[in-house]
């Protein structure tokens, strides 16, 4: 009788076991616009197959890629079927549908405990598709290796996803420090994984210039390197005459082809960006006559050497002349000649044309610069580069291509057909769309992910902070604009302080996921908690990929003021809850045996150094973070913001 009741009692918890619900939306990023969770899995085995139900070349690709993947972690060849008219069980189907509410892009993924099916309307859908399903699987899919003892399930569920915006950028700074044809590529891999679908290559800079011209072979046998410099960029002292210029480098046109090809495939637009009319250092270097400037044939590609004084704002008077000169007819038949090219390597309809933080200090002294003025009723130096900006919108439009840029083109008034990508906030942005132009939103507060992410006595020193739930709060359509203008948004990584593709990954990765959200997911499904605990859910799956990333949401927040009596008070927070911190004051590490911060903390009279670790249960979790208690003291100042240097 005994037995026949504990018989009983495990086949009812058996079956309340495989009844409870899947917690599938827990798993996803971006968050998709629907998910229905059912109970229990189906199982990848060696006899598993996928099934393509069109003879569409993009989806067949679709196919391989997915079986590739799959193959590659769990041994199984999981071969591709070219099935239209049955499908099986225990297959992956992949379907081209017609089905108007989830538009070019979306997907419908339905994984019972017999089969899976990823249906679209386009390819692409069904790589985003694939892409929500790769995150259904376990972890170890992100692998490169077989992995044996894995039980491959995946849990049922059906969803329904489309994005919300047609733009979801990340922009990829390749000329402030090179990365070769191959990082670029990884980009892109890593990228798709959340759903982005254009990378805007910033091509061109002072420190270099990256694409090759035909026809003008100076801008990367000169322009395309400098001196190699480690630190903090923008304090390097000058190269000296003798040292060598063999850092840098530059793509082919081949390249070029070929990481457009490669983008192509996964459904991802590539933007060019050639930064004029400043900027321009490496394309002066290569060719002086593009100068307004004697003396310019002196100049050299900058290393990351001060060439701004920043100190009275934006624009920054020049140490040197990094422009192109807009009264020199030689400036555009040169930018002819490169719109030429980058408009025939480049399919994407859009040519971003930079137009930021362009100084004037040295047009002013220029007589031809008056002289241009004088001819064409320019009152000011914003009307000078308006000009150029409107003749370069000629040319590029002549091309095929429409014409966009940074916000400070609206300064001197707007090229007539312009899109504005706006970084310096949202007001050039919200300007731009209430003149019916086309805008596309990457402002500095919530999407520039150089910034440091944690406090600055830990990160990489930059000169601002963002951190992971300021990065989550960014909502591309402004209040009282009109969405239609709103194109969508992008993340910014400008690599001053980015030498390698380890750093790169530490500062795009968890921030790019909170912008992907905030660009594909519906504005209504947006919530932090949910978030914050979904990117915790990602940073083992980024492990088995071997993808580095930042623990910064881990690390406690301080926070500084004073007392009646003129003490220090030091306030401890966290990003996320559900972590506890413990501290220290004299110069050992604290473990979780150490006092547990509960309330603000005044630091002992003689004490130099607050030690803090945080930890979630009796595991440890954030990094430890030796604070000087000096430093804490110079933050009192009612002016000190998270930003400020210490």
């Amino acid at each position: 009788m005994k037995k026949n009741i504990l018989i009983l009692w495990l086949l009812f918890f058996s079956v309340q076991a495989y009844c409870q619900k899947n917690n599938v939306a827990g798993l996803l990023i971006p968050e998709p616009v629907s998910v229905s969770a059912g109970s229990g899995n189906f199982t990848l085995n060696a006899q598993t197959s996928i099934h393509v139900g069109s003879t569409d070349a993009s989806a067949k690709w679709v196919a391989q890629f997915l079986s590739k993947k799959i193959t590659g972690a769990t041994g199984f060849q999981a071969p591709v079927v070219n099935s239209i008219n049955k499908i099986s069980s225990n297959n992956i189907n992949l379907l081209l549908i017609k089905d108007a509410s989830i538009g070019d892009e979306g997907y419908k993924l339905n994984v019972t405990t017999s089969g899976i099916s990823i249906s679209a309307n386009k390819p692409a859908g069904l790589f985003y598709g694939v892409q929500s399903l790769f995150q259904l699987m376990p972890k170890e899919i992100e692998g490169s290796q077989v992995v044996k003892n894995v039980k491959w399930n995946i849990p049922v569920c059906s969803i329904t996803d489309y994005p919300r915006f047609g733009w979801r950028g990340l922009m990829f700074d390749v000329s402030r420090h090179f990365f070769t044809k191959d990082d670029v590529k990884e980009f892109i891999d890593q990228m798709v994984k959340y759903k982005y679908n254009l990378l805007h290559l910033h091509l061109t800079d002072d420190e270099g210039w990256r694409i090759e011209i035909k026809g003008l072979p100076r801008l990367t046998e000169v322009g395309a390197w400098n001196v190699k410099k480690v630190g903090y960029f923008g304090t390097f002292s000058p190269p000296g005459p003798n040292d060598p210029r063999d850092y840098g480098g530059f793509y082919t046109q081949d390249d070029i082809k070929e990481i457009v090809k490669y983008a192509q495939d996964r459904f991802v637009n590539i933007l060019p960006e050639i930064d004029v009319p400043g900027h321009s250092l490496a394309a002066v270097v290569s060719y002086p006559e593009l100068s307004c400037t004697p003396g310019a044939d002196k100049y050299h590609v900058r290393s990351g050497e001060p060439i701004m004084d920043w100190s009275h704002g934006q624009p920054p008077i020049a140490m040197l002349d990094n422009t192109l000169c807009p009264a020199n007819e030689k400036v555009y038949e040169f930018l002819d000649k490169v719109m030429t090219q980058v408009a025939q390597l480049f399919p994407f309809e859009y040519i971003h044309v930079g137009g930021d933080e362009c100084p004037k200090n040295f047009w002013e002294k220029s007589d031809a610069i008056k002289a241009l003025m004088q001819k064409e009723g320019l009152k000011n130096m914003d009307e000078v580069q308006s000009y150029f900006e409107k003749r370069l919108e000629k040319i590029v439009e002549s091309k095929g291509k429409k014409f966009m840029g940074w916000d400070e083109i609206l300064q001197g008034g707007l090229a007539p057909s312009a899109a504005v990508m706006s970084w310096r906030g949202m007001k050039g942005g919200i300007e731009a769309a209430k003149m019916k132009h086309d805008v596309v939103m990457s402002p500095t507060d919530f999407a520039y992910l150089d910034y440091m992410q944690g406090d600055r006595v830990i990160e990489p020193n930059v000169y601002a902070t963002l951190r992971l739930n300021k990065a989550y709060q960014f909502e591309p359509v402004p209040d009282g604009v009109d969405a239609k203008y709103i194109k969508g948004g992008q993340a910014n990584l400008w690599t001053e302080q980015i030498y390698n593709m380890r750093h790169m990954e530490y500062m795009l990765w968890p921030r790019a996921m909170a912008i992907s959200e905030a660009v594909w997911s519906p504005k209504s499904k947006r919530d932090w908690k949910s978030f914050s605990s979904r990117v915790e859910k990602q940073f083992p799956r980024f492990d088995a990929a071997q993808i580095k990333y930042a623990p910064s949401m881990y690390d406690p927040i301080f926070s500084v003021s004073q007392t009646d009596d003129k003490q220090l008070k030091i306030k401890l927070s966290t990003e996320i809850d559900g972590l506890d911190i413990y501290y220290s004051f004299d110069n050992s590490f604290p473990d979780n045996f150490y006092p547990k911060y509960t309330s603000p903390l005044i630091p002992p009279k003689d004490a130099v150094m607050l030690k803090v670790i945080t930890y979630r249960g009796k595991e440890p979790i954030g990094r430890m973070i030796s604070m000087p208690i000096n430093m804490l003291k110079k933050r009192l100042d009612k002016n000190y913001t998270e930003d400020d240097m210490d």
